[in-house]
């Protein structure tokens, strides 16, 4: 590690490309307000629930997607801004039709956004849960469809989401 620059430099072998990330474990300071939001809003759904300390949901029928705990947390307050910890989960929708659907859910709940991006590869809603978990709901476009430089590598950006426009996209399944 060059420690003056804080860089990692490895020849390792990548990492095998199959890689996903399965599922993140949230502490929360409540669980059934926890599960109004995760379920009750963005329509997530219980696979198992263990009393008061913890549920596990999931979308499609997967043993889980989201672990929510109370076991460090019942109670408490989200961390002091200047922490580390988690910045956002993302959650990734199959398609800009259900992303849009994802937004009339928030609307529909008066869930305010922090924010909502364009960023070519995806566009992005920002929020965070009730207990102050940045939370990113996303869809990526097709790759052949991603911004590339003149060397071909993957050029991202960041512009304002246009609301108006995802919201024009038909209802999902419609």
């Amino acid at each position: 590690m060059d420690e003056t620059r804080g860089e990692t430099t490895s020849t390792a072998t990548p990492i095998d490309p199959g890689v996903r990330i399965g599922h993140v474990h949230l502490k929360v300071a409540d669980l059934d307000r926890a599960l109004g939001f995760y379920c009750g809003v963005l329509g997530f759904e219980l696979t198992q629930r263990y009393g008061n300390q913890a549920a596990f949901i999931s979308a499609g029928g997967y043993h889980h997607h989201i672990g929510l705990n109370t076991w460090e947390s019942r109670g408490g307050t989200p961390p002091p801004p200047g922490t580390t910890g988690l910045y956002h989960l993302a959650v990734l929708y199959p398609t800009r039709a259900a992303l849009a659907d994802a937004l009339r859910r928030l609307m529909r709940a008066g869930i305010r956004l922090t924010g909502a991006s364009d960023h070519g590869v995806s566009e992005a809603l920002y929020l965070d849960d009730p207990d102050g978990n940045g939370v990113e709901l996303y869809w990526d476009r097709p790759a052949a469809d991603w911004p590339r430089d003149a060397s071909g590598a993957i050029a991202m950006f960041t512009k304002a989401l246009d609301l108006n426009d995802l919201l024009s996209e038909p209802k999902a399944g419609a």
